[in-house]
């Protein structure tokens, strides 16, 4: 265990994964730093997330980052997507959004988006920090999915592909 090392962990809204994280990334309950939000996903690469990300890393000498998804949860979004069952017409606008202005919306459909928590969630917000000009190089960014009933854990491999666009396309045209 790296008694120094500073790890973030980008984490749902999910009460005791602290242990798990501890020993999944091999880090002291004092070098942890936690950040939770539904779904554990970075939806926007300039959102309140990211900026709490950043800030963490230069405020708190982060050297490693963990996107954390959680294995058999049960859909915390099940409520919302009732009660927005009343606004088909709206949701049909969305869905429509999402599939024609990536990257500007994360899934391919509200109730994706809404449920974040999926792998292709966790890829997708490891690829944001790592691009992410502010981030320095020198921090790892990893996925994590866990599995809260039994402990276990497994990384999410997302190849390093360094990009130097983290803006919509439509923002870049000249």
């Amino acid at each position: 265990m790296n008694v120094n090392k500073k790890v973030l962990c980008l984490t749902d809204i999910e009460n005791g994964l602290e242990p798990i994280l501890q020993e999944a990334t091999n880090t002291s309950a004092e070098n942890m730093l936690t950040l939770q939000s539904y779904g554990a996903a970075i939806s926007h690469p300039y959102g309140e997330i990211m900026r709490s990300v950043i800030i963490a890393i230069y405020q708190e000498d982060v050297e490693e980052i963990f996107v954390v998804g959680t294995k058999d949860k049960k859909s915390s979004t099940g409520h919302v997507r009732t009660q927005l069952e009343i606004k088909k017409d709206k949701i049909q606008t969305l869905d429509y959004l999402f599939q024609h202005c990536k990257p500007e919306f994360f899934g391919g459909t509200v109730d994706e988006w809404l449920d974040g928590n999926s792998s292709g969630a966790i890829e997708k917000s490891v690829e944001i920090i790592r691009n992410h000009p502010l981030v320095p190089s020198y921090v790892k960014v990893r996925g994590l999915i866990v599995n809260p009933k039994d402990g276990t854990s497994s990384i999410v491999d997302v190849p390093v592909t360094k990009t130097d666009q983290v803006y919509p396309d439509h923002c870049l045209s000249r």
